[in-house]
């Protein structure tokens, strides 16, 4: 059975149709609308949910952290030049350390829990990078609020990045392959510290940035600030931090204006002994100390 108008034949149905597909396939293409660009405060939202949309970090990391520095005078200080061998628990950061001599870990198991911007060596690489720095340098015994490990909750509404309120954006250039961002902070300078992103232009992955640290002078209330270029690399779908290259300011006169940290042999394990994370026992086990 054919149903059209009323009062009108089958064959007056069928014509019309025609008709229609014919002026349908005779009209122009419409031409979708573009594609609004984000706004900067969106951007950096949205390269900062991307950062983040690989955490938390996997629950174990090793790596070597090589340090070099120069003297006031430019060449290398060998006696502030090392590596040191990390075994990090990243729900709290703790960390079992032995300092490398002539590419053999000979050093003496020691505890720490490495974080930037604080009074000892930046890491570990898994570090948030976009996360507070301390109101001041806390000790190696402060034990950081881990990170949330659950199951996400379930989704009963959507909510879209909307913006980003610890920075502004100033500048954003195209550099070839990468989205270049120029940022300051709204608040806190000494606490929110990037100062510069580059980005993948098509993932939004972030591939270096710029940001302010702190050299604590030991033995001494004297505080600089530091610039560091931080190089980042993906390992098993994680950002890690491969490379960081600091330039100390403030006026600073001595050994260690110029200094270079690599983060070399970084793997994810899947369990370490608990006794790594507790000094009070590394005595105990010193035959079973690892290489």
């Amino acid at each position: 059975m054919v149903t059209g108008r009323p009062g009108a034949s089958p064959n007056a149905v069928s014509m019309f149709s025609l008709l229609l597909i014919a002026a349908l396939a005779a009209s122009p293409t419409a031409t979708p609308s573009a594609i609004e660009s984000p706004t900067p405060a969106r951007l950096l939202g949205m390269i900062r949910a991307k950062f983040r949309s690989h955490r938390p970090p996997p629950a174990f990391i090793t790596y070597v952290l090589e340090r070099k520095q120069l003297t006031d005078q430019g060449f290398p200080d060998y006696a502030e030049s090392y590596k040191t061998k990390y075994w990090v628990r990243n729900v709290d950061r703790a960390a079992l350390t032995r300092r490398v001599f002539r590419d053999i870990n000979r050093g003496e198991m020691k505890f720490d829990r490495p974080a930037f911007n604080e009074s000892r060596d930046p890491g570990p690489p898994t570090a948030d990078l976009f996360e507070p720095a301390p109101i001041k340098s806390r000790p190696v015994s402060f034990v950081p609020t881990p990170e949330p490990g659950a199951s996400s909750l379930p989704t009963i509404g959507k909510i879209s990045v909307t913006g980003e309120f610890d920075y502004r954006v100033d500048s954003i250039a195209t550099e070839g392959d990468e989205l270049h961002l120029k940022i300051s902070p709204t608040r806190d300078p000494d606490r929110n510290r990037l100062r510069e992103l580059f980005v993948d232009r098509k993932t939004l992955e972030l591939q270096k940035l710029i940001a302010t640290d702190k050299l604590f002078i030991l033995g001494s209330s004297d505080v600089y600030g530091v610039t560091f270029t931080v190089t980042l690399g993906m390992l098993e779908g994680t950002p890690v931090v491969k490379s960081i290259h600091g330039v100390v300011g403030d006026g600073y006169q001595g050994d260690g204006s110029i200094v270079d940290y690599t983060f070399r042999e970084i793997a994810f394990p899947t369990k370490l002994p608990e006794w790594y994370f507790d000094p009070k026992s590394y005595q105990q086990h010193e035959a079973q100390e690892p290489s």
